[in-house]
């Protein structure tokens, strides 16, 4: 018997509740602030969007290799950068989910103005960059750099945006940067599964297993310079991908 899920009717479904899912989640991130501080509240109400879709559209995750970290990295007073491949729209809220630390992203400036995404991206603390403008650009990775330094774990994906065929773009270098002026461990990560869920230019969700795998800190300042630790990051992530395809062979 064919699932319901599987089917093209199932795929406007499905996505018919994630749209109506998002503003529910961020009204409740909105009504929660006043009483947890709005980064609480995000952290506590914003996973239930992947907790529903797994849920309702048989999206289920799992991260594996969190116990491989140091433990200060794992009990959140080691400051990280988090990078990852980018495969889906649905990378952000299944890593918001799944990692037991709270991490904010780095994202383009555009984003605080769009509805709904933009005030959860308020309430979280999203690290806004102007890429249109070099000088405003170096400033906010500046800006960036001191706010990872005092204690904020963020979550970059290096590729810049999602792949059309699911396999790795080239690295854009201003994640690497940032990195090196903060100081702070880069924790390879790499997400299986978001292309079959909602590849990029889908209007239409598809039931599928999610996987999140961490790698190994790489520490910046062992690296001569940018491109170094950019080659040692994309490696990293090359090898969790394809551990992530071993462990659902």
């Amino acid at each position: 018997m064919v699932n319901w899920r599987d089917t093209r009717i199932g795929g406007v479904v499905m996505m018919a509740w994630a749209m109506a899912t998002v503003p529910l989640t961020v009204i409740g991130i909105l009504l929660a602030a006043p009483f947890l501080g709005r980064q609480r509240a995000f952290f506590t109400v914003g996973p239930l969007f992947a907790r529903g879709m797994e849920w309702f559209c048989a999206i289920p995750f799992t991260l594996e290799g969190w116990d491989r970290l140091p433990e200060d990295i794992r009990g959140g007073s080691q400051p990280v950068i988090f990078m990852s491949n980018h495969e889906s729209q649905m990378d952000p809220p299944i890593l918001v989910a799944a990692l037991p630390v709270p991490a904010v992203y780095i994202a383009k400036k555009e984003v605080k103005y769009m509805p709904f995404v933009g005030w959860a991206a308020w309430a979280a603390g999203v690290i806004f960059i102007d890429r249109g403008d070099r000088d405003r650009a170096i400033r906010s990775i500046h800006d960036a750099a001191m706010q990872i330094r005092g204690g904020k774990s963020v979550v970059i994906f290096p590729e810049g945006t999602r792949s059309q065929t699911g396999q790795m773009l080239p690295f854009k270098k201003g994640g690497f940067a940032l990195a090196l002026e903060a100081g702070v461990p880069i924790v390879p990560l790499a997400t299986k599964g978001g292309f079959q869920v909602l590849p990029r230019g889908s209007l239409f969700f598809r039931p599928g297993q999610y996987t999140v795998r961490v790698g190994t800190p790489v520490q910046p300042t062992e690296f001569p310079d940018r491109d170094r630790l950019m080659q040692e990051v994309r490696r990293s992530i090359e090898a969790l991908m394809l551990e992530t395809q071993g462990t659902e062979a």
